[in-house]
This record gives structure tokens, sequence and C-alpha cells, in this order.
């Protein structure tokens, strides 16, 4: 192991870690320049109508799976959900999630979506939409400490993200491994998701290979119409890469 400690000019063998230090002012004002600065009609217009309908999908796809994703497996933690293991009320859940979707948008930030982070709350005991709302009002706050804020390294978040890992995992027990064609869109969906720094895309991956499975073993009478086409959309949002060189 090269020399402890952060990576400096009198340890050049040291680690690559960040070394925080403290800014010479530590409140000011947030910048709002980007608010409201919009332009749909130049987007499709610079990279053509085709190629933003593609990143429009591709966008779509990505929010919406993994916000149902996230909701339902954060309902489950937090013993919510459904004696069926489904969310409740999640429609209303999935609206304000476009809204907030939406609202990100016009005000040139990312997409205001819901994160999985969220089950370390789940964890401390969270249960009702109090925590989000301090939660919020703390994100708020914080805006006006940005010089002081952006000292903390990502890295910090590793701890919480191992515990919501841990509880993720914990719901594996409610699944029937049992069953070959259970167990490996399971595996997959459970792989996928950190090899590819997406929820969305691992729940493409059981979808798609569930169908697949149904399909190949003389079960397609279990597939339903809608799992179908989302199957099908899945495998268009995967392929979306070469299609979009396609298109230019």
């Amino acid at each position: 192991v090269a020399g402890l400690g952060a990576k400096a000019d009198g340890n050049a063998g040291g680690w690559g870690l960040t070394v925080p230090t403290l800014p010479a002012q530590w409140v000011s004002l947030p910048d709002l320049s980007l608010v409201g600065q919009v332009d749909l009609a130049g987007s499709f217009g610079r990279i053509g109508v085709l190629a933003a309908l593609m990143l429009v999908f591709t966008l779509v796809f990505t929010n919406f799976f993994d916000a149902m994703g996230t909701m339902t497996g954060l309902s489950r933690e937090a013993g919510l959900a459904a004696p069926d293991g489904t969310f409740p009320r999640l429609r209303s859940a999935l609206v304000i999630e476009g809204i907030g979707a939406v609202a990100g948008g016009a005000t040139s930030s990312s997409s205001n979506t819901v994160f999985i982070e969220s089950g370390s709350g789940i964890g401390e005991g969270a249960r009702t939409g109090l925590a989000n709302v301090v939660t919020g009002g703390l994100f708020l706050l914080a805006m006006f400490f940005t010089p002081l804020t952006s000292i903390v390294p990502s890295e910090i978040a590793a701890a919480a993200l191992v515990i919501v890992g841990a509880l993720m995992m914990a719901q594996i027990r409610h699944v029937d491994l049992s069953d070959l064609s259970v167990l490996i869109p399971v595996f997959l969906t459970v792989t996928v998701m950190p090899l590819t720094y997406s929820i969305a895309n691992g729940i493409g991956a059981g979808f798609v290979s569930w169908v697949l499975i149904q399909a190949l073993s003389g079960r397609a009478r279990r597939v339903s119409p809608l799992l179908w086409i989302v199957a099908a959309g899945f495998v268009v949002f995967f392929a979306r890469g070469p299609v979009e060189s396609l298109l230019g």
C-alpha cells in the first residue's frame, strides 16, 4: 500500500481521496440564472425530430420505471405495501413524480424524482410524508449554504447506500426462487441494476427475460398483452444506441 493519507504534493503516492477545505464564505444566494431557460423548438431543430423523439422516449421510460421500481421497493420496506405486494395509490404517486420531473426541467435542473436513498430514512423509522417535507425543507435551506455543502464529498453517501442495498436485498425472501422461470428474471434484475447503475435497466432485463421464458416454455398465455407491450418497449429501449446512431 502506498503512503497513507490523501494524495498531495508531500505525499505523491497517497490515495486519491478528497480533502475538504473550509470556504472563505459559508453563505451565498442561490444561482437561479438558468430557471426558465427552456427551448423545446431549438432542441428538435438541432438534433432532428426522430432523434429528439428517441431521446424523449428514453427519458420517459427510464424515469417511469426507475420511479415505479423505487416506490414499490420502498413501500414494501416501510410495510405500506398491499397484501399482494403492490404499492397503494401508485397512480397518484406517479402523477406527482411526473409533475416533479417537468418542474425540474423547467428550472434547468435534474429531474425531481424519488431516490432509493429514502430507504435509509425508512430504516430509521420514517413512515409518513412528514419525513419528505422535513427533508425538502432542509434541501431548500441548504441552497443558501452551497459553499459549505459543496465541500462534502460524494463518498459520504456510501454508508447510506450500503444500508439501502441491504434493506432492498432483504425483500428477496418474499420471492419463490424454487421456480427457475422466476429465479432467472430475479437474478438478472438484481445483478443488472448495480452493474449498469440503473434501476430501469434491471427492471427491463427482468421483464424481457420473464416474457421470453414464458413464451419459449409454452406458457405464453400467462403473459398479458400489457406485459408484451412493456417487454417490447424495453427491447426498443435497450436498442436505442444503435437506433440513435442510424438516425445520426
